[in-house]
C-alpha cells in the first residue's frame, strides 16, 4: 500500500475532506499510526503467523482418527449448492448492518456518518484482519476514518472499543443461551466448563466497563503519563461511552442480535447443505458452535484466528454433536471459505478500487 496521497483542491460540499495539516489539524499529541498493508504483509511475522497454522491444521487433520483427504473434494462437491449461496448472502447481510451500527455509535458521539461509507471502511478492515495478527483491522478502520474526515482518531478507537464489547457481550450471551437451548439443560462436562468461562467473562467485562467509566480518569490521571496520554484518553472515553446512551442502546442491542443472527444462520445453511444422515444441528447448535468459533477470532496470534477457530469448530462438531471427522473437516473448510476466503477475494477489490484508503473524503450527514 502506498502512502496516502494529499488531495487536491477543495473538498466537495457533500464530503468531508480527507485530514491534513490544514483541513483538519491532529489533536496535540496523537500520531498517525504506519499503516502500510503491503509493508506489513511481507514481514516475516506475517508470513510465519499465515503460514504455520496451516502446516499445523494439514498435520492435525491427517491425525484425525477416521479422516480421510482424498474423499474430501468429491464430498464438498456434493452439497447443496443453493444453501451455499444463501449461506453467502447471510454472510455479507452481516456487513451493512454493522455499518448502521458504527454510524448509530459514531453519530451518538458527534460524527455523523452514512452507512454506505461505515460499511466500506469496515469491510476493507476484515480484508486486513484477514491477512495480518493481531486484530490490525480494528487499526486500521479507525485510521481510515481518521484520514478521510475530522474526527478524532483516539476517539474512533473509542467508538470501535465500545462496538467490541457489544459484540462480546452478545456472542458469550447468545452461545450461552444457545448451548442451553441445544443440549436441553443436559450440559456435558466439557460444555459447562466452556460455559462457566464464558459466564466469568461476562462478569469481567461488566466490571471492566464499571470500572473504567467510574474511576477510569482518576486512575490515569495519579499515574505519571505526559499530558499527551491523558488528552488521549479524554477523547478514547468520549468514544467509548458518549456512543452509548440509555435511548441507543436497545437498538444497539437489537442490531447486535442481528449480525451475530447472520453468522449462526450461515453456519447453520452450510451444515444443512451436506444434508448429513444424523446430524441434526438445529438452529441452535449452530449459534453454539459459530459463537463459539467467533470468541475464538479474539485470540491475536493468527489472522482471523486461522488454525484456532477451525481446530475449536472441528473439535465441537466431533466432540459435542458426534459429527463424523471428515464431515467435520468439510463443513468447518466450506463455512472458512465464506467468511475468510471471500472476504480476501471480494475484499482485495474493494481495497483496490475503493477511494477510502487515499482520504477521499465521506458523506457528511447531520450527528
Amino acid at each position: 500500500m502506498s502512502e496516502r496521497d494529499p488531495v487536491a483542491g477543495a473538498a466537495p460540499d457533500t464530503t468531508t475532506p480527507a485530514a491534513s495539516p490544514e483541513a483538519a489539524p491532529q489533536p496535540e499529541g496523537e500520531r498517525q499510526p504506519d499503516m502500510s498493508l503491503w509493508r506489513r504483509l511481507r514481514q516475516p511475522k506475517t508470513i510465519v503467523s499465515l503460514v504455520l497454522p496451516i502446516v499445523l491444521l494439514i498435520f492435525l487433520a491427517r491425525a484425525l482418527p477416521g479422516f480421510e483427504l482424498e474423499k474430501l473434494p468429491a464430498k464438498i462437491a456434493a452439497a447443496n449448492p443453493w444453501l451455499l449461496l444463501a449461506a453467502f448472502g447471510v454472510f455479507y447481510l452481516g456487513f451493512p448492518l454493522r455499518g448502521y451500527r458504527w454510524s448509530q455509535l459514531l453519530r451518538q458521539s458527534g460524527f455523523g456518518l452514512k452507512v454506505r461509507d461505515a460499511t466500506e471502511i469496515i469491510f476493507i478492515s476484515w480484508l486486513v484482519n484477514c491477512l495480518v495478527p493481531a486484530k490490525l483491522g480494528d487499526v486500521y478502520r479507525a485510521w481510515l476514518l481518521k484520514i478521510n474526515s475530522t474526527v478524532s482518531l483516539s476517539r474512533t478507537f473509542g467508538t470501535v472499543f465500545i462496538e467490541r464489547i457489544l459484540d462480546l457481550f452478545a456472542i458469550v450471551v447468545l452461545g450461552l443461551a444457545a448451548g442451553y437451548w441445544s443440549f436441553r439443560g443436559r450440559l456435558p462436562d466439557d460444555v459447562q466448563i466452556v460455559f462457566a468461562i464464558g459466564v466469568g467473562f461476562v462478569i469481567l467485562l461488566a466490571v471492566g466497563l464499571l470500572t473504567l467509566r467510574n474511576f477510569g480518569r482518576r486512575m490515569i490521571a495519579k499515574l505519571p503519563l505526559p499530558q499527551q496520554v491523558l488528552e488521549f484518553y479524554d477523547r478514547f472515553e468520549e468514544g467509548v461511552f458518549g456512543s452509548i446512551g440509555l435511548r441507543a442502546l436497545p437498538r444497539l442491542v437489537v442490531m447486535t442480535g442481528l449480525i451475530w443472527g447472520t453468522e449462526a444462520t450461515r453456519l447453520f445453511l452450510v451444515v444443512e447443505a451436506f444434508n448429513l444422515p444424523g446430524v441434526h444441528l438445529g438452529i441452535s447448535g449452530a449459534f453454539f458452535v459459530a459463537l463459539s468459533g467467533s470468541l475464538l477470532t479474539a485470540v491475536p496470534l493468527t489472522p482471523a484466528g486461522i488454525g484456532i477457530v477451525e481446530t475449536g469448530v472441528v473439535g465441537l462438531l466431533t466432540i459435542v454433536y458426534g459429527v463424523a471427522p471428515n464431515d467435520a473437516v468439510a463443513i468447518t473448510l466450506v463455512d472458512r471459505a465464506i467468511s475468510v476466503l471471500s472476504i480476501i477475494v471480494l475484499g482485495s477489490i474493494a481495497y483496490a478500487i475503493s477511494g477510502k484508503r487515499r482520504g477521499s473524503g465521506v458523506a457528511a450527514v447531520p450527528a
